[in-house]
């Protein structure tokens, strides 16, 4: 169970738009005393379950001068500064023992979610996303040095997951909620409830892009099946 507010730790099991899914209300944190087995768990559970494609968010903190409280930014690559790395240990059988991570945040799924907010006027930022252990927000230095390293936003979360779901060779989509900003001339005092405050604001507009997301994903995938019945037909099959 998550300590973190606002995190339940619950499992929903449904369907979006006829699409079979299963959330996270809520995910295990590092910097909580989880393991990073704990951590990433849940994604080997989804593995097991057939889970084929992760859709992740989180909030973060903005270090692009271009970005603004609220912005949505679409996660392109990310820098791994957690102290342990999740496939530390025994290979799991899932993926190879040194995973190449040139296209960890599926291209395909991040031209769809280009489609889409355009489709729905939401304008989306794109961006590099580094992950740390937390639970301190950073330091103005902190804020400058992940800038210079080329990163655009910086968060507590979703990085070993990620790393995980690659490894287990589920195609991920990840997205961030810009909840405060940093590394600028100007100091910017933050708080944990002023992160959820913007999280919860900027929320409908990310469910809207990936909830589309889902639904488009079902259709090409109910097309390609109709052609493939189309292409090999099975009348006369014995």
């Amino acid at each position: 169970m998550s300590t973190v507010e606002g995190h339940k730790g619950k499992l929903i099991f449904g369907k979006l738009g006829g699409v079979d899914i299963m959330a996270m209300q809520g995910r295990f944190h590092f910097y909580e005393g989880y393991s990073m087995k704990d951590v990433t768990f849940p994604v080997r559970v989804m593995y097991e379950l057939g889970i084929t494609t992760l859709y992740v968010s989180n909030a973060a903190g903005g270090m692009n001068p271009q970005f603004k409280i609220g912005d949505l930014m679409i996660i392109t690559d990310h820098i791994n500064l957690f102290p342990e790395h999740p496939l530390r240990g025994k290979n799991f059988p899932t993926g190879p023992r040194f995973p190449d991570m040139h296209e960890t945040y599926d291209h395909n799924l991040i031209a769809e979610a280009d489609s889409i907010a355009k489709d729905l006027d939401i304008p989306v930022q794109h961006g590099v996303y580094v992950g740390v252990q937390g639970p301190t927000f950073e330091t103005p230095a902190e804020y400058k040095m992940y800038r210079i390293f080329g990163g655009d936003a910086v968060g507590m979360s979703t990085v070993p997951e990620v790393i995980v779901a690659h490894h287990c060779g589920i195609k991920t989509f990840g997205i961030s909620v810009i909840t405060d900003l940093g590394g600028f001339d100007v100091p910017v005092e933050v708080s944990h409830e002023e992160v959820q405050e913007a999280a919860n604001m900027a929320q409908p507009k990310m469910t809207a892009i990936m909830r589309e997301m889902i639904i488009r994903a079902e259709r090409i995938q109910a097309h390609n099946q109709d052609k493939f019945n189309t292409d090999h037909p099975t009348e006369g099959w014995k």
